[in-house]
């Protein structure tokens, strides 16, 4: 009944246009109904919000083919496209991952285990950490020298927040268990202000040191990870481990799972940003978590899996629990599977 009724006034409409009569009133309210409606439908279509997505896109994607330019390497990053949480196999025989590049490597025979997009070269947020923390321990400045969070520390780049209130006085070795523990931005810039010659000199010695462990696709500008311009690749950062774990307290301070200090006259608990630290069925000899919006979830390993030392690189994972996910499923491959390099 209603489409017949629509098409009486269509009907009525279009002879009253031709013959050039008046509309009854019922009539001219639809055909205003339908006009404004028409106007409303090639409005909304020029409003489309897929011009503003793209707008948005764009600018990001060629952040990301900068960094990668800047750093000489040509990246061709495969992203994972499947969506089941506890799958290990996706398809027989070949190890799924979500992270967007993953490297894994047998220490003590250097066979690579694991290989996806292992020649890329990437921002790496807060593993930039674990070489501020072997500058600072080689360079054998007094641990127990307190150092003080100021208004330089704080974070105008990504404008993160911190429990290191401005004006909190802490030891550089306390500042250095929360910068390589919980990931703190403030103690690690507090480290570098705090070097001779100041942060100048201390992101001098990081690249020095960088160029010295042949880590050739490795540069840093500051000492936190917050800025996309620290990138590496998976092999440097194995090197990075491999040395950073001979230093006792990188080793104490990464697989720590929480530790208290006074903050401003009260205890305050920092917690460890990777749980499986925490986990008494693994073993972890050092690790670092990290992340930015650049850089994706990020996190570097050195454990033992089925009496193997091996070193596990995970980086570019897009969602929050991708990067402990990709290790539990690394291992789980590891174990059915043993020394046999997994087909991604």
């Amino acid at each position: 009944m209603g489409r017949i009724t629509n098409r009486i006034w269509i009907a009525a409409l279009s002879c009253a246009l031709t013959l050039g009569t008046a509309l009854p009133p019922a009539t001219a309210a639809t055909a205003a109904s339908q006009q404004t409606a028409k106007s409303k439908a090639v409005k909304a279509a020029k409003k489309a919000p897929a011009r503003k997505v793209t707008a948005k896109a764009k600018p990001k994607a060629k952040a990301r083919a900068k960094v990668t330019a800047k750093a000489g390497v040509a990246t061709h990053i495969r992203h994972a496209s499947f969506t089941p949480q506890e799958e290990i196999e996706r398809v027989p025989g070949k190890l799924s991952l979500r992270s967007n590049v993953a490297f894994v490597q047998d220490l003590e025979s250097s066979d690579v285990l694991v290989a996806k997009n292992d020649d890329a070269v990437l921002p790496i947020a807060s593993i930039t950490k674990l070489m501020t923390a072997l500058v600072v321990v080689d360079a054998n400045l007094p641990l127990d020298e307190e150092i003080e969070v100021t208004n330089e520390d704080i974070d105008t780049l990504k404008h993160t927040s911190s429990r290191l209130v401005v004006g909190t006085r802490l030891s550089r070795r306390d500042m250095l268990h929360l910068a390589l523990m919980s990931s703190e931005n403030r103690a690690a810039s507090a480290l570098g202000r705090n070097y001779p010659g100041g942060l100048p000199a201390f992101v001098q010695a990081m690249n020095a040191k960088a160029a010295l462990l042949g880590m050739h696709d490795t540069h840093y500008v500051e000492p936190t990870g917050l800025s996309s311009s620290n990138v590496s690749s998976p092999r440097d950062l194995v090197r990075l481990m491999q040395v950073a774990v001979q230093r006792p307290l990188i080793h104490e301070f990464t697989t720590a799972s929480s530790y208290t200090v006074p903050v401003r006259g009260r205890l305050q608990t920092f917690r460890t940003t990777n749980q499986l630290v925490a986990k008494p069925d693994w073993d972890i000899a050092l690790s670092k978590t990290g992340f930015i919006n650049e850089a994706g979830r990020c996190l570097i390993m050195l454990a033992k899996i089925g009496g193997r030392d091996l070193a596990i690189v995970l980086l570019d994972g897009m969602g929050s629990l991708t990067r402990t996910a990709d290790a539990i499923r690394i291992r789980q491959w590891l174990q059915h599977h043993g020394g046999t390099m997994a087909s991604m």
